[in-house]
């Protein structure tokens, strides 16, 4: 499988190359600056600068953008776009490093965590443009995307304990009642998604065992 992490050098993008080189997978980092992770492989171009032709050839792209600014965060809705845009209508994956904000918060799917007024508002602008990139990655039928999201306690520095609870669409918790989840435990999840392919235009969830 040949996979390419886009975005490589951000925190969760080292953690997703230095899980799936570490099980042998060939790996690119699309990274705009210098490499700083161990991918065998690297493309240095800006995500905005990539083609279709940059990404053929590929099984597996991953998308780790982030933006945290008042003036990036629509790029979590214009970059996803582009991507979508130089990968339709071919046989690549394309798996989202998303965010928990947009989780459903109860079973009828009507209220997501961000609408709730117990959401941390300094994290409510990222929710609402990583929620909206989601929407409209739910309308492209020519893209074979799955979107992960991690638990709402996101950690990077968090041990690699091997294990994750995979969930849906609606905050999932473990059996000490946390939403938890490691960024090395996510790559994890992350790279078997990479590998087994079974949540096509889904959006799928994680959270720490």
């Amino acid at each position: 499988m040949k996979l390419a992490v886009i975005c490589a050098n951000g925190k969760a993008g080292r953690k997703i190359v230095e899980e799936a080189v570490g099980r042998g997978i060939e790996v690119t980092a699309v990274v705009r600056g210098e490499n700083q992770t161990q991918a065998p492989h690297v493309l240095q171009k800006d995500l905005f600068d990539l083609t279709a032709a940059d990404l053929q050839g590929f099984d597996v792209v991953v998308d780790a953008f982030g933006a945290w600014t008042e003036d990036t965060l629509p790029q979590h809705s214009t970059s996803l776009r582009h991507l979508c845009d130089i990968l339709s209508g071919t046989q690549a994956r394309l798996l989202v490093v998303g965010g928990a904000g947009s989780l459903y918060g109860n079973p009828e799917h009507t209220a997501c965590l961000s609408d709730s007024p117990d959401f941390p508002p300094q994290f409510l602008p990222l929710a609402k443009a990583q929620g909206k990139a989601l929407a409209e990655l739910r309308q492209r039928n020519d893209v074979r995307w799955t979107f992960i999201s991690p638990a709402a306690d996101f950690r990077p520095d968090g041990a690699r304990t091997g294990k994750y609870i995979l969930g849906g669409e609606e905050l999932t918790l473990n059996s000490r009642r946390e939403s938890v989840v490691s960024y090395a435990d996510y790559a994890i999840a992350m790279v078997d998604e990479a590998e087994n392919g079974n949540h096509i235009q889904q959006r799928i969830s994680v959270v720490a065992d």
